[in-house]
């Protein structure tokens, strides 16, 4: 195969295969929504126990942030990889197999575990066979590749679960999971010169870190006011999106609209397909102005209107719920500048510890923010149950979608703080 030989066009390739396992580390993180009756009738669930159930494996994921960011730059992302994909996948068999509410929390707090590393090992990857003016592009496909998990667990999921059940179809995702975790061992490798090449013009050299540089790092990066904010803006950010694509949307628009899981999940497909569209285009925009932080302050600005939307009518026409999940999706692409502004702060062989962190703390929201809108809506649950499973309110969704609001509001205090800290003639 000429391309193969080519490192420029193997690049690619290795990119492509750790996406696929990406891909199902969205799909499984974002199939609560569409289980969700399903999860809440067959372990006898409260909204509460649910958001736990969901958020057990973001939890652990971003719990595992900052030591798969040294796994991976100390041990490489080919080997970090493949064993979290191997894990992942394990998980999710045994979630299809659990018989008890505390069975399909260890699970999939295992798969949990097997996913925290996939995308720092993604990003530690193209930091050392992709340039770094190319690095916001990759962040923003990286995205879009979680992007189309996310179609894949709205819809086509729905489907699948509907016509062979979801235990068969989770079980059947994690047989082939296990077996391409494999192909990421067999034909990733860390670096071009590990793959047999020169390296590649425009390309920082990654080597790899001795204990005491990987505690000079990690020190470097914590202390770091812009980790912080940008921390803060992904936890605000992409917990929520994680929390309305992967959670609370679908049952929102199946209970306020009377709409069956599949026609509900059509709308969170929409969020899917945002996430396809807005990172990779407003990562190649951000590249090609050399711009971040007044891309990201236009974004929040956009970010919080459409919420807002939703939180200010509670039952707008259903139309513009496709409308606004679309639109959050896009506008993820904003925030996700946040990992190339952080990386670039620091040393080019710290690029898995410092994205590692504000990874984290992305995750650390889509833990919280699902309890906290499960809490929500129990809080103004009447009692109604259908088919065992609670039948909220209006006003209940009304609150979550305000909470939803608030945090999108504190994601674009932290943008406005980041061009503030620019504007006064500080790097970002």
């Amino acid at each position: 195969m000429r391309g193969w030989r080519d490192p420029l066009t193997r690049r690619w390739i290795l990119w492509g295969t750790l996406g696929v396992v990406f891909l199902l580390v969205n799909v499984y993180r974002l199939s609560t929504a569409v289980l969700a009756e399903e999860l809440m009738a067959g372990f006898r669930t409260t909204g509460a126990q649910l958001g736990t159930l969901h958020a057990i494996f973001f939890w652990i994921y971003a719990l595992m942030q900052l030591p798969t960011g040294i796994l991976a730059d100390r041990i490489g992302p080919r080997r970090t990889a493949a064993a979290g994909g191997l894990v992942m996948n394990v998980g999710a068999i045994w979630f299809a197999l659990a018989t008890s509410y505390a069975g399909a929390l260890i699970a999939r707090g295992l798969v949990g575990l097997g996913a925290s590393v996939i995308f720092v090992c993604i990003l530690r990857f193209c930091a050392s066979w992709f340039r770094a003016d190319e690095f916001a592009t990759l962040s923003g496909l990286s995205f879009a590749v979680s992007g189309v998990g996310g179609v894949l667990a709205t819809t086509p999921l729905a489907i699948a679960a509907e016509s062979a059940g979801w235990r068969t179809t989770v079980g059947a995702l994690g047989v082939f999971g296990v077996a391409f975790s494999v192909v990421v061992y067999v034909v990733v490798r860390d670096t071009p010169e590990r793959a047999g090449f020169e390296p590649i013009e425009g390309v920082p050299g990654q080597p790899t870190l001795s204990t005491a540089a990987v505690v000079r790092h990690v020190r470097t990066v914590l202390s770091d006011r812009v980790t912080w904010v940008a921390s803060i803006m992904l936890f605000c950010t992409s917990g929520l999106n994680l929390t309305l694509f992967g959670l609370w949307g679908v049952p929102y628009v199946v209970q306020t609209y009377d709409v069956s899981v599949t026609h509900a999940s059509l709308y969170t497909l929409a969020g899917g397909v945002g996430m396809i569209v807005g990172p990779p285009s407003i990562g190649w925009v951000s590249d090609r102005l050399e711009r971040r932080v007044e891309l990201m302050v236009v974004g929040a600005v956009l970010y919080v209107a459409s919420l807002g939307l939703v939180a200010a009518l509670g039952r707008p026409p259903i139309a513009v719920v496709g409308v606004v999940f679309f639109v959050a999706g896009v506008l993820l692409g904003a925030f996700v500048l946040g990992y190339p502004l952080v990386k670039d702060r620091h040393d080019a062989s710290a690029s898995g510890i410092s994205t590692s962190v504000i990874n984290g703390a992305a995750f650390f929201g889509a833990a919280v923010l699902p309890t906290a809108m499960g809490f929500a809506l129990d809080t103004y649950w009447t009692g109604e149950l259908e088919a065992g499973v609670r039948v909220y309110t209006a006003t209940g969704y009304r609150m979550a979608f305000v909470i939803a609001t608030a945090a999108a509001v504190v994601a674009l205090a932290c943008t406005l703080w980041l061009y503030r800290y620019a504007a006064d003639g500080s790097s970002v």
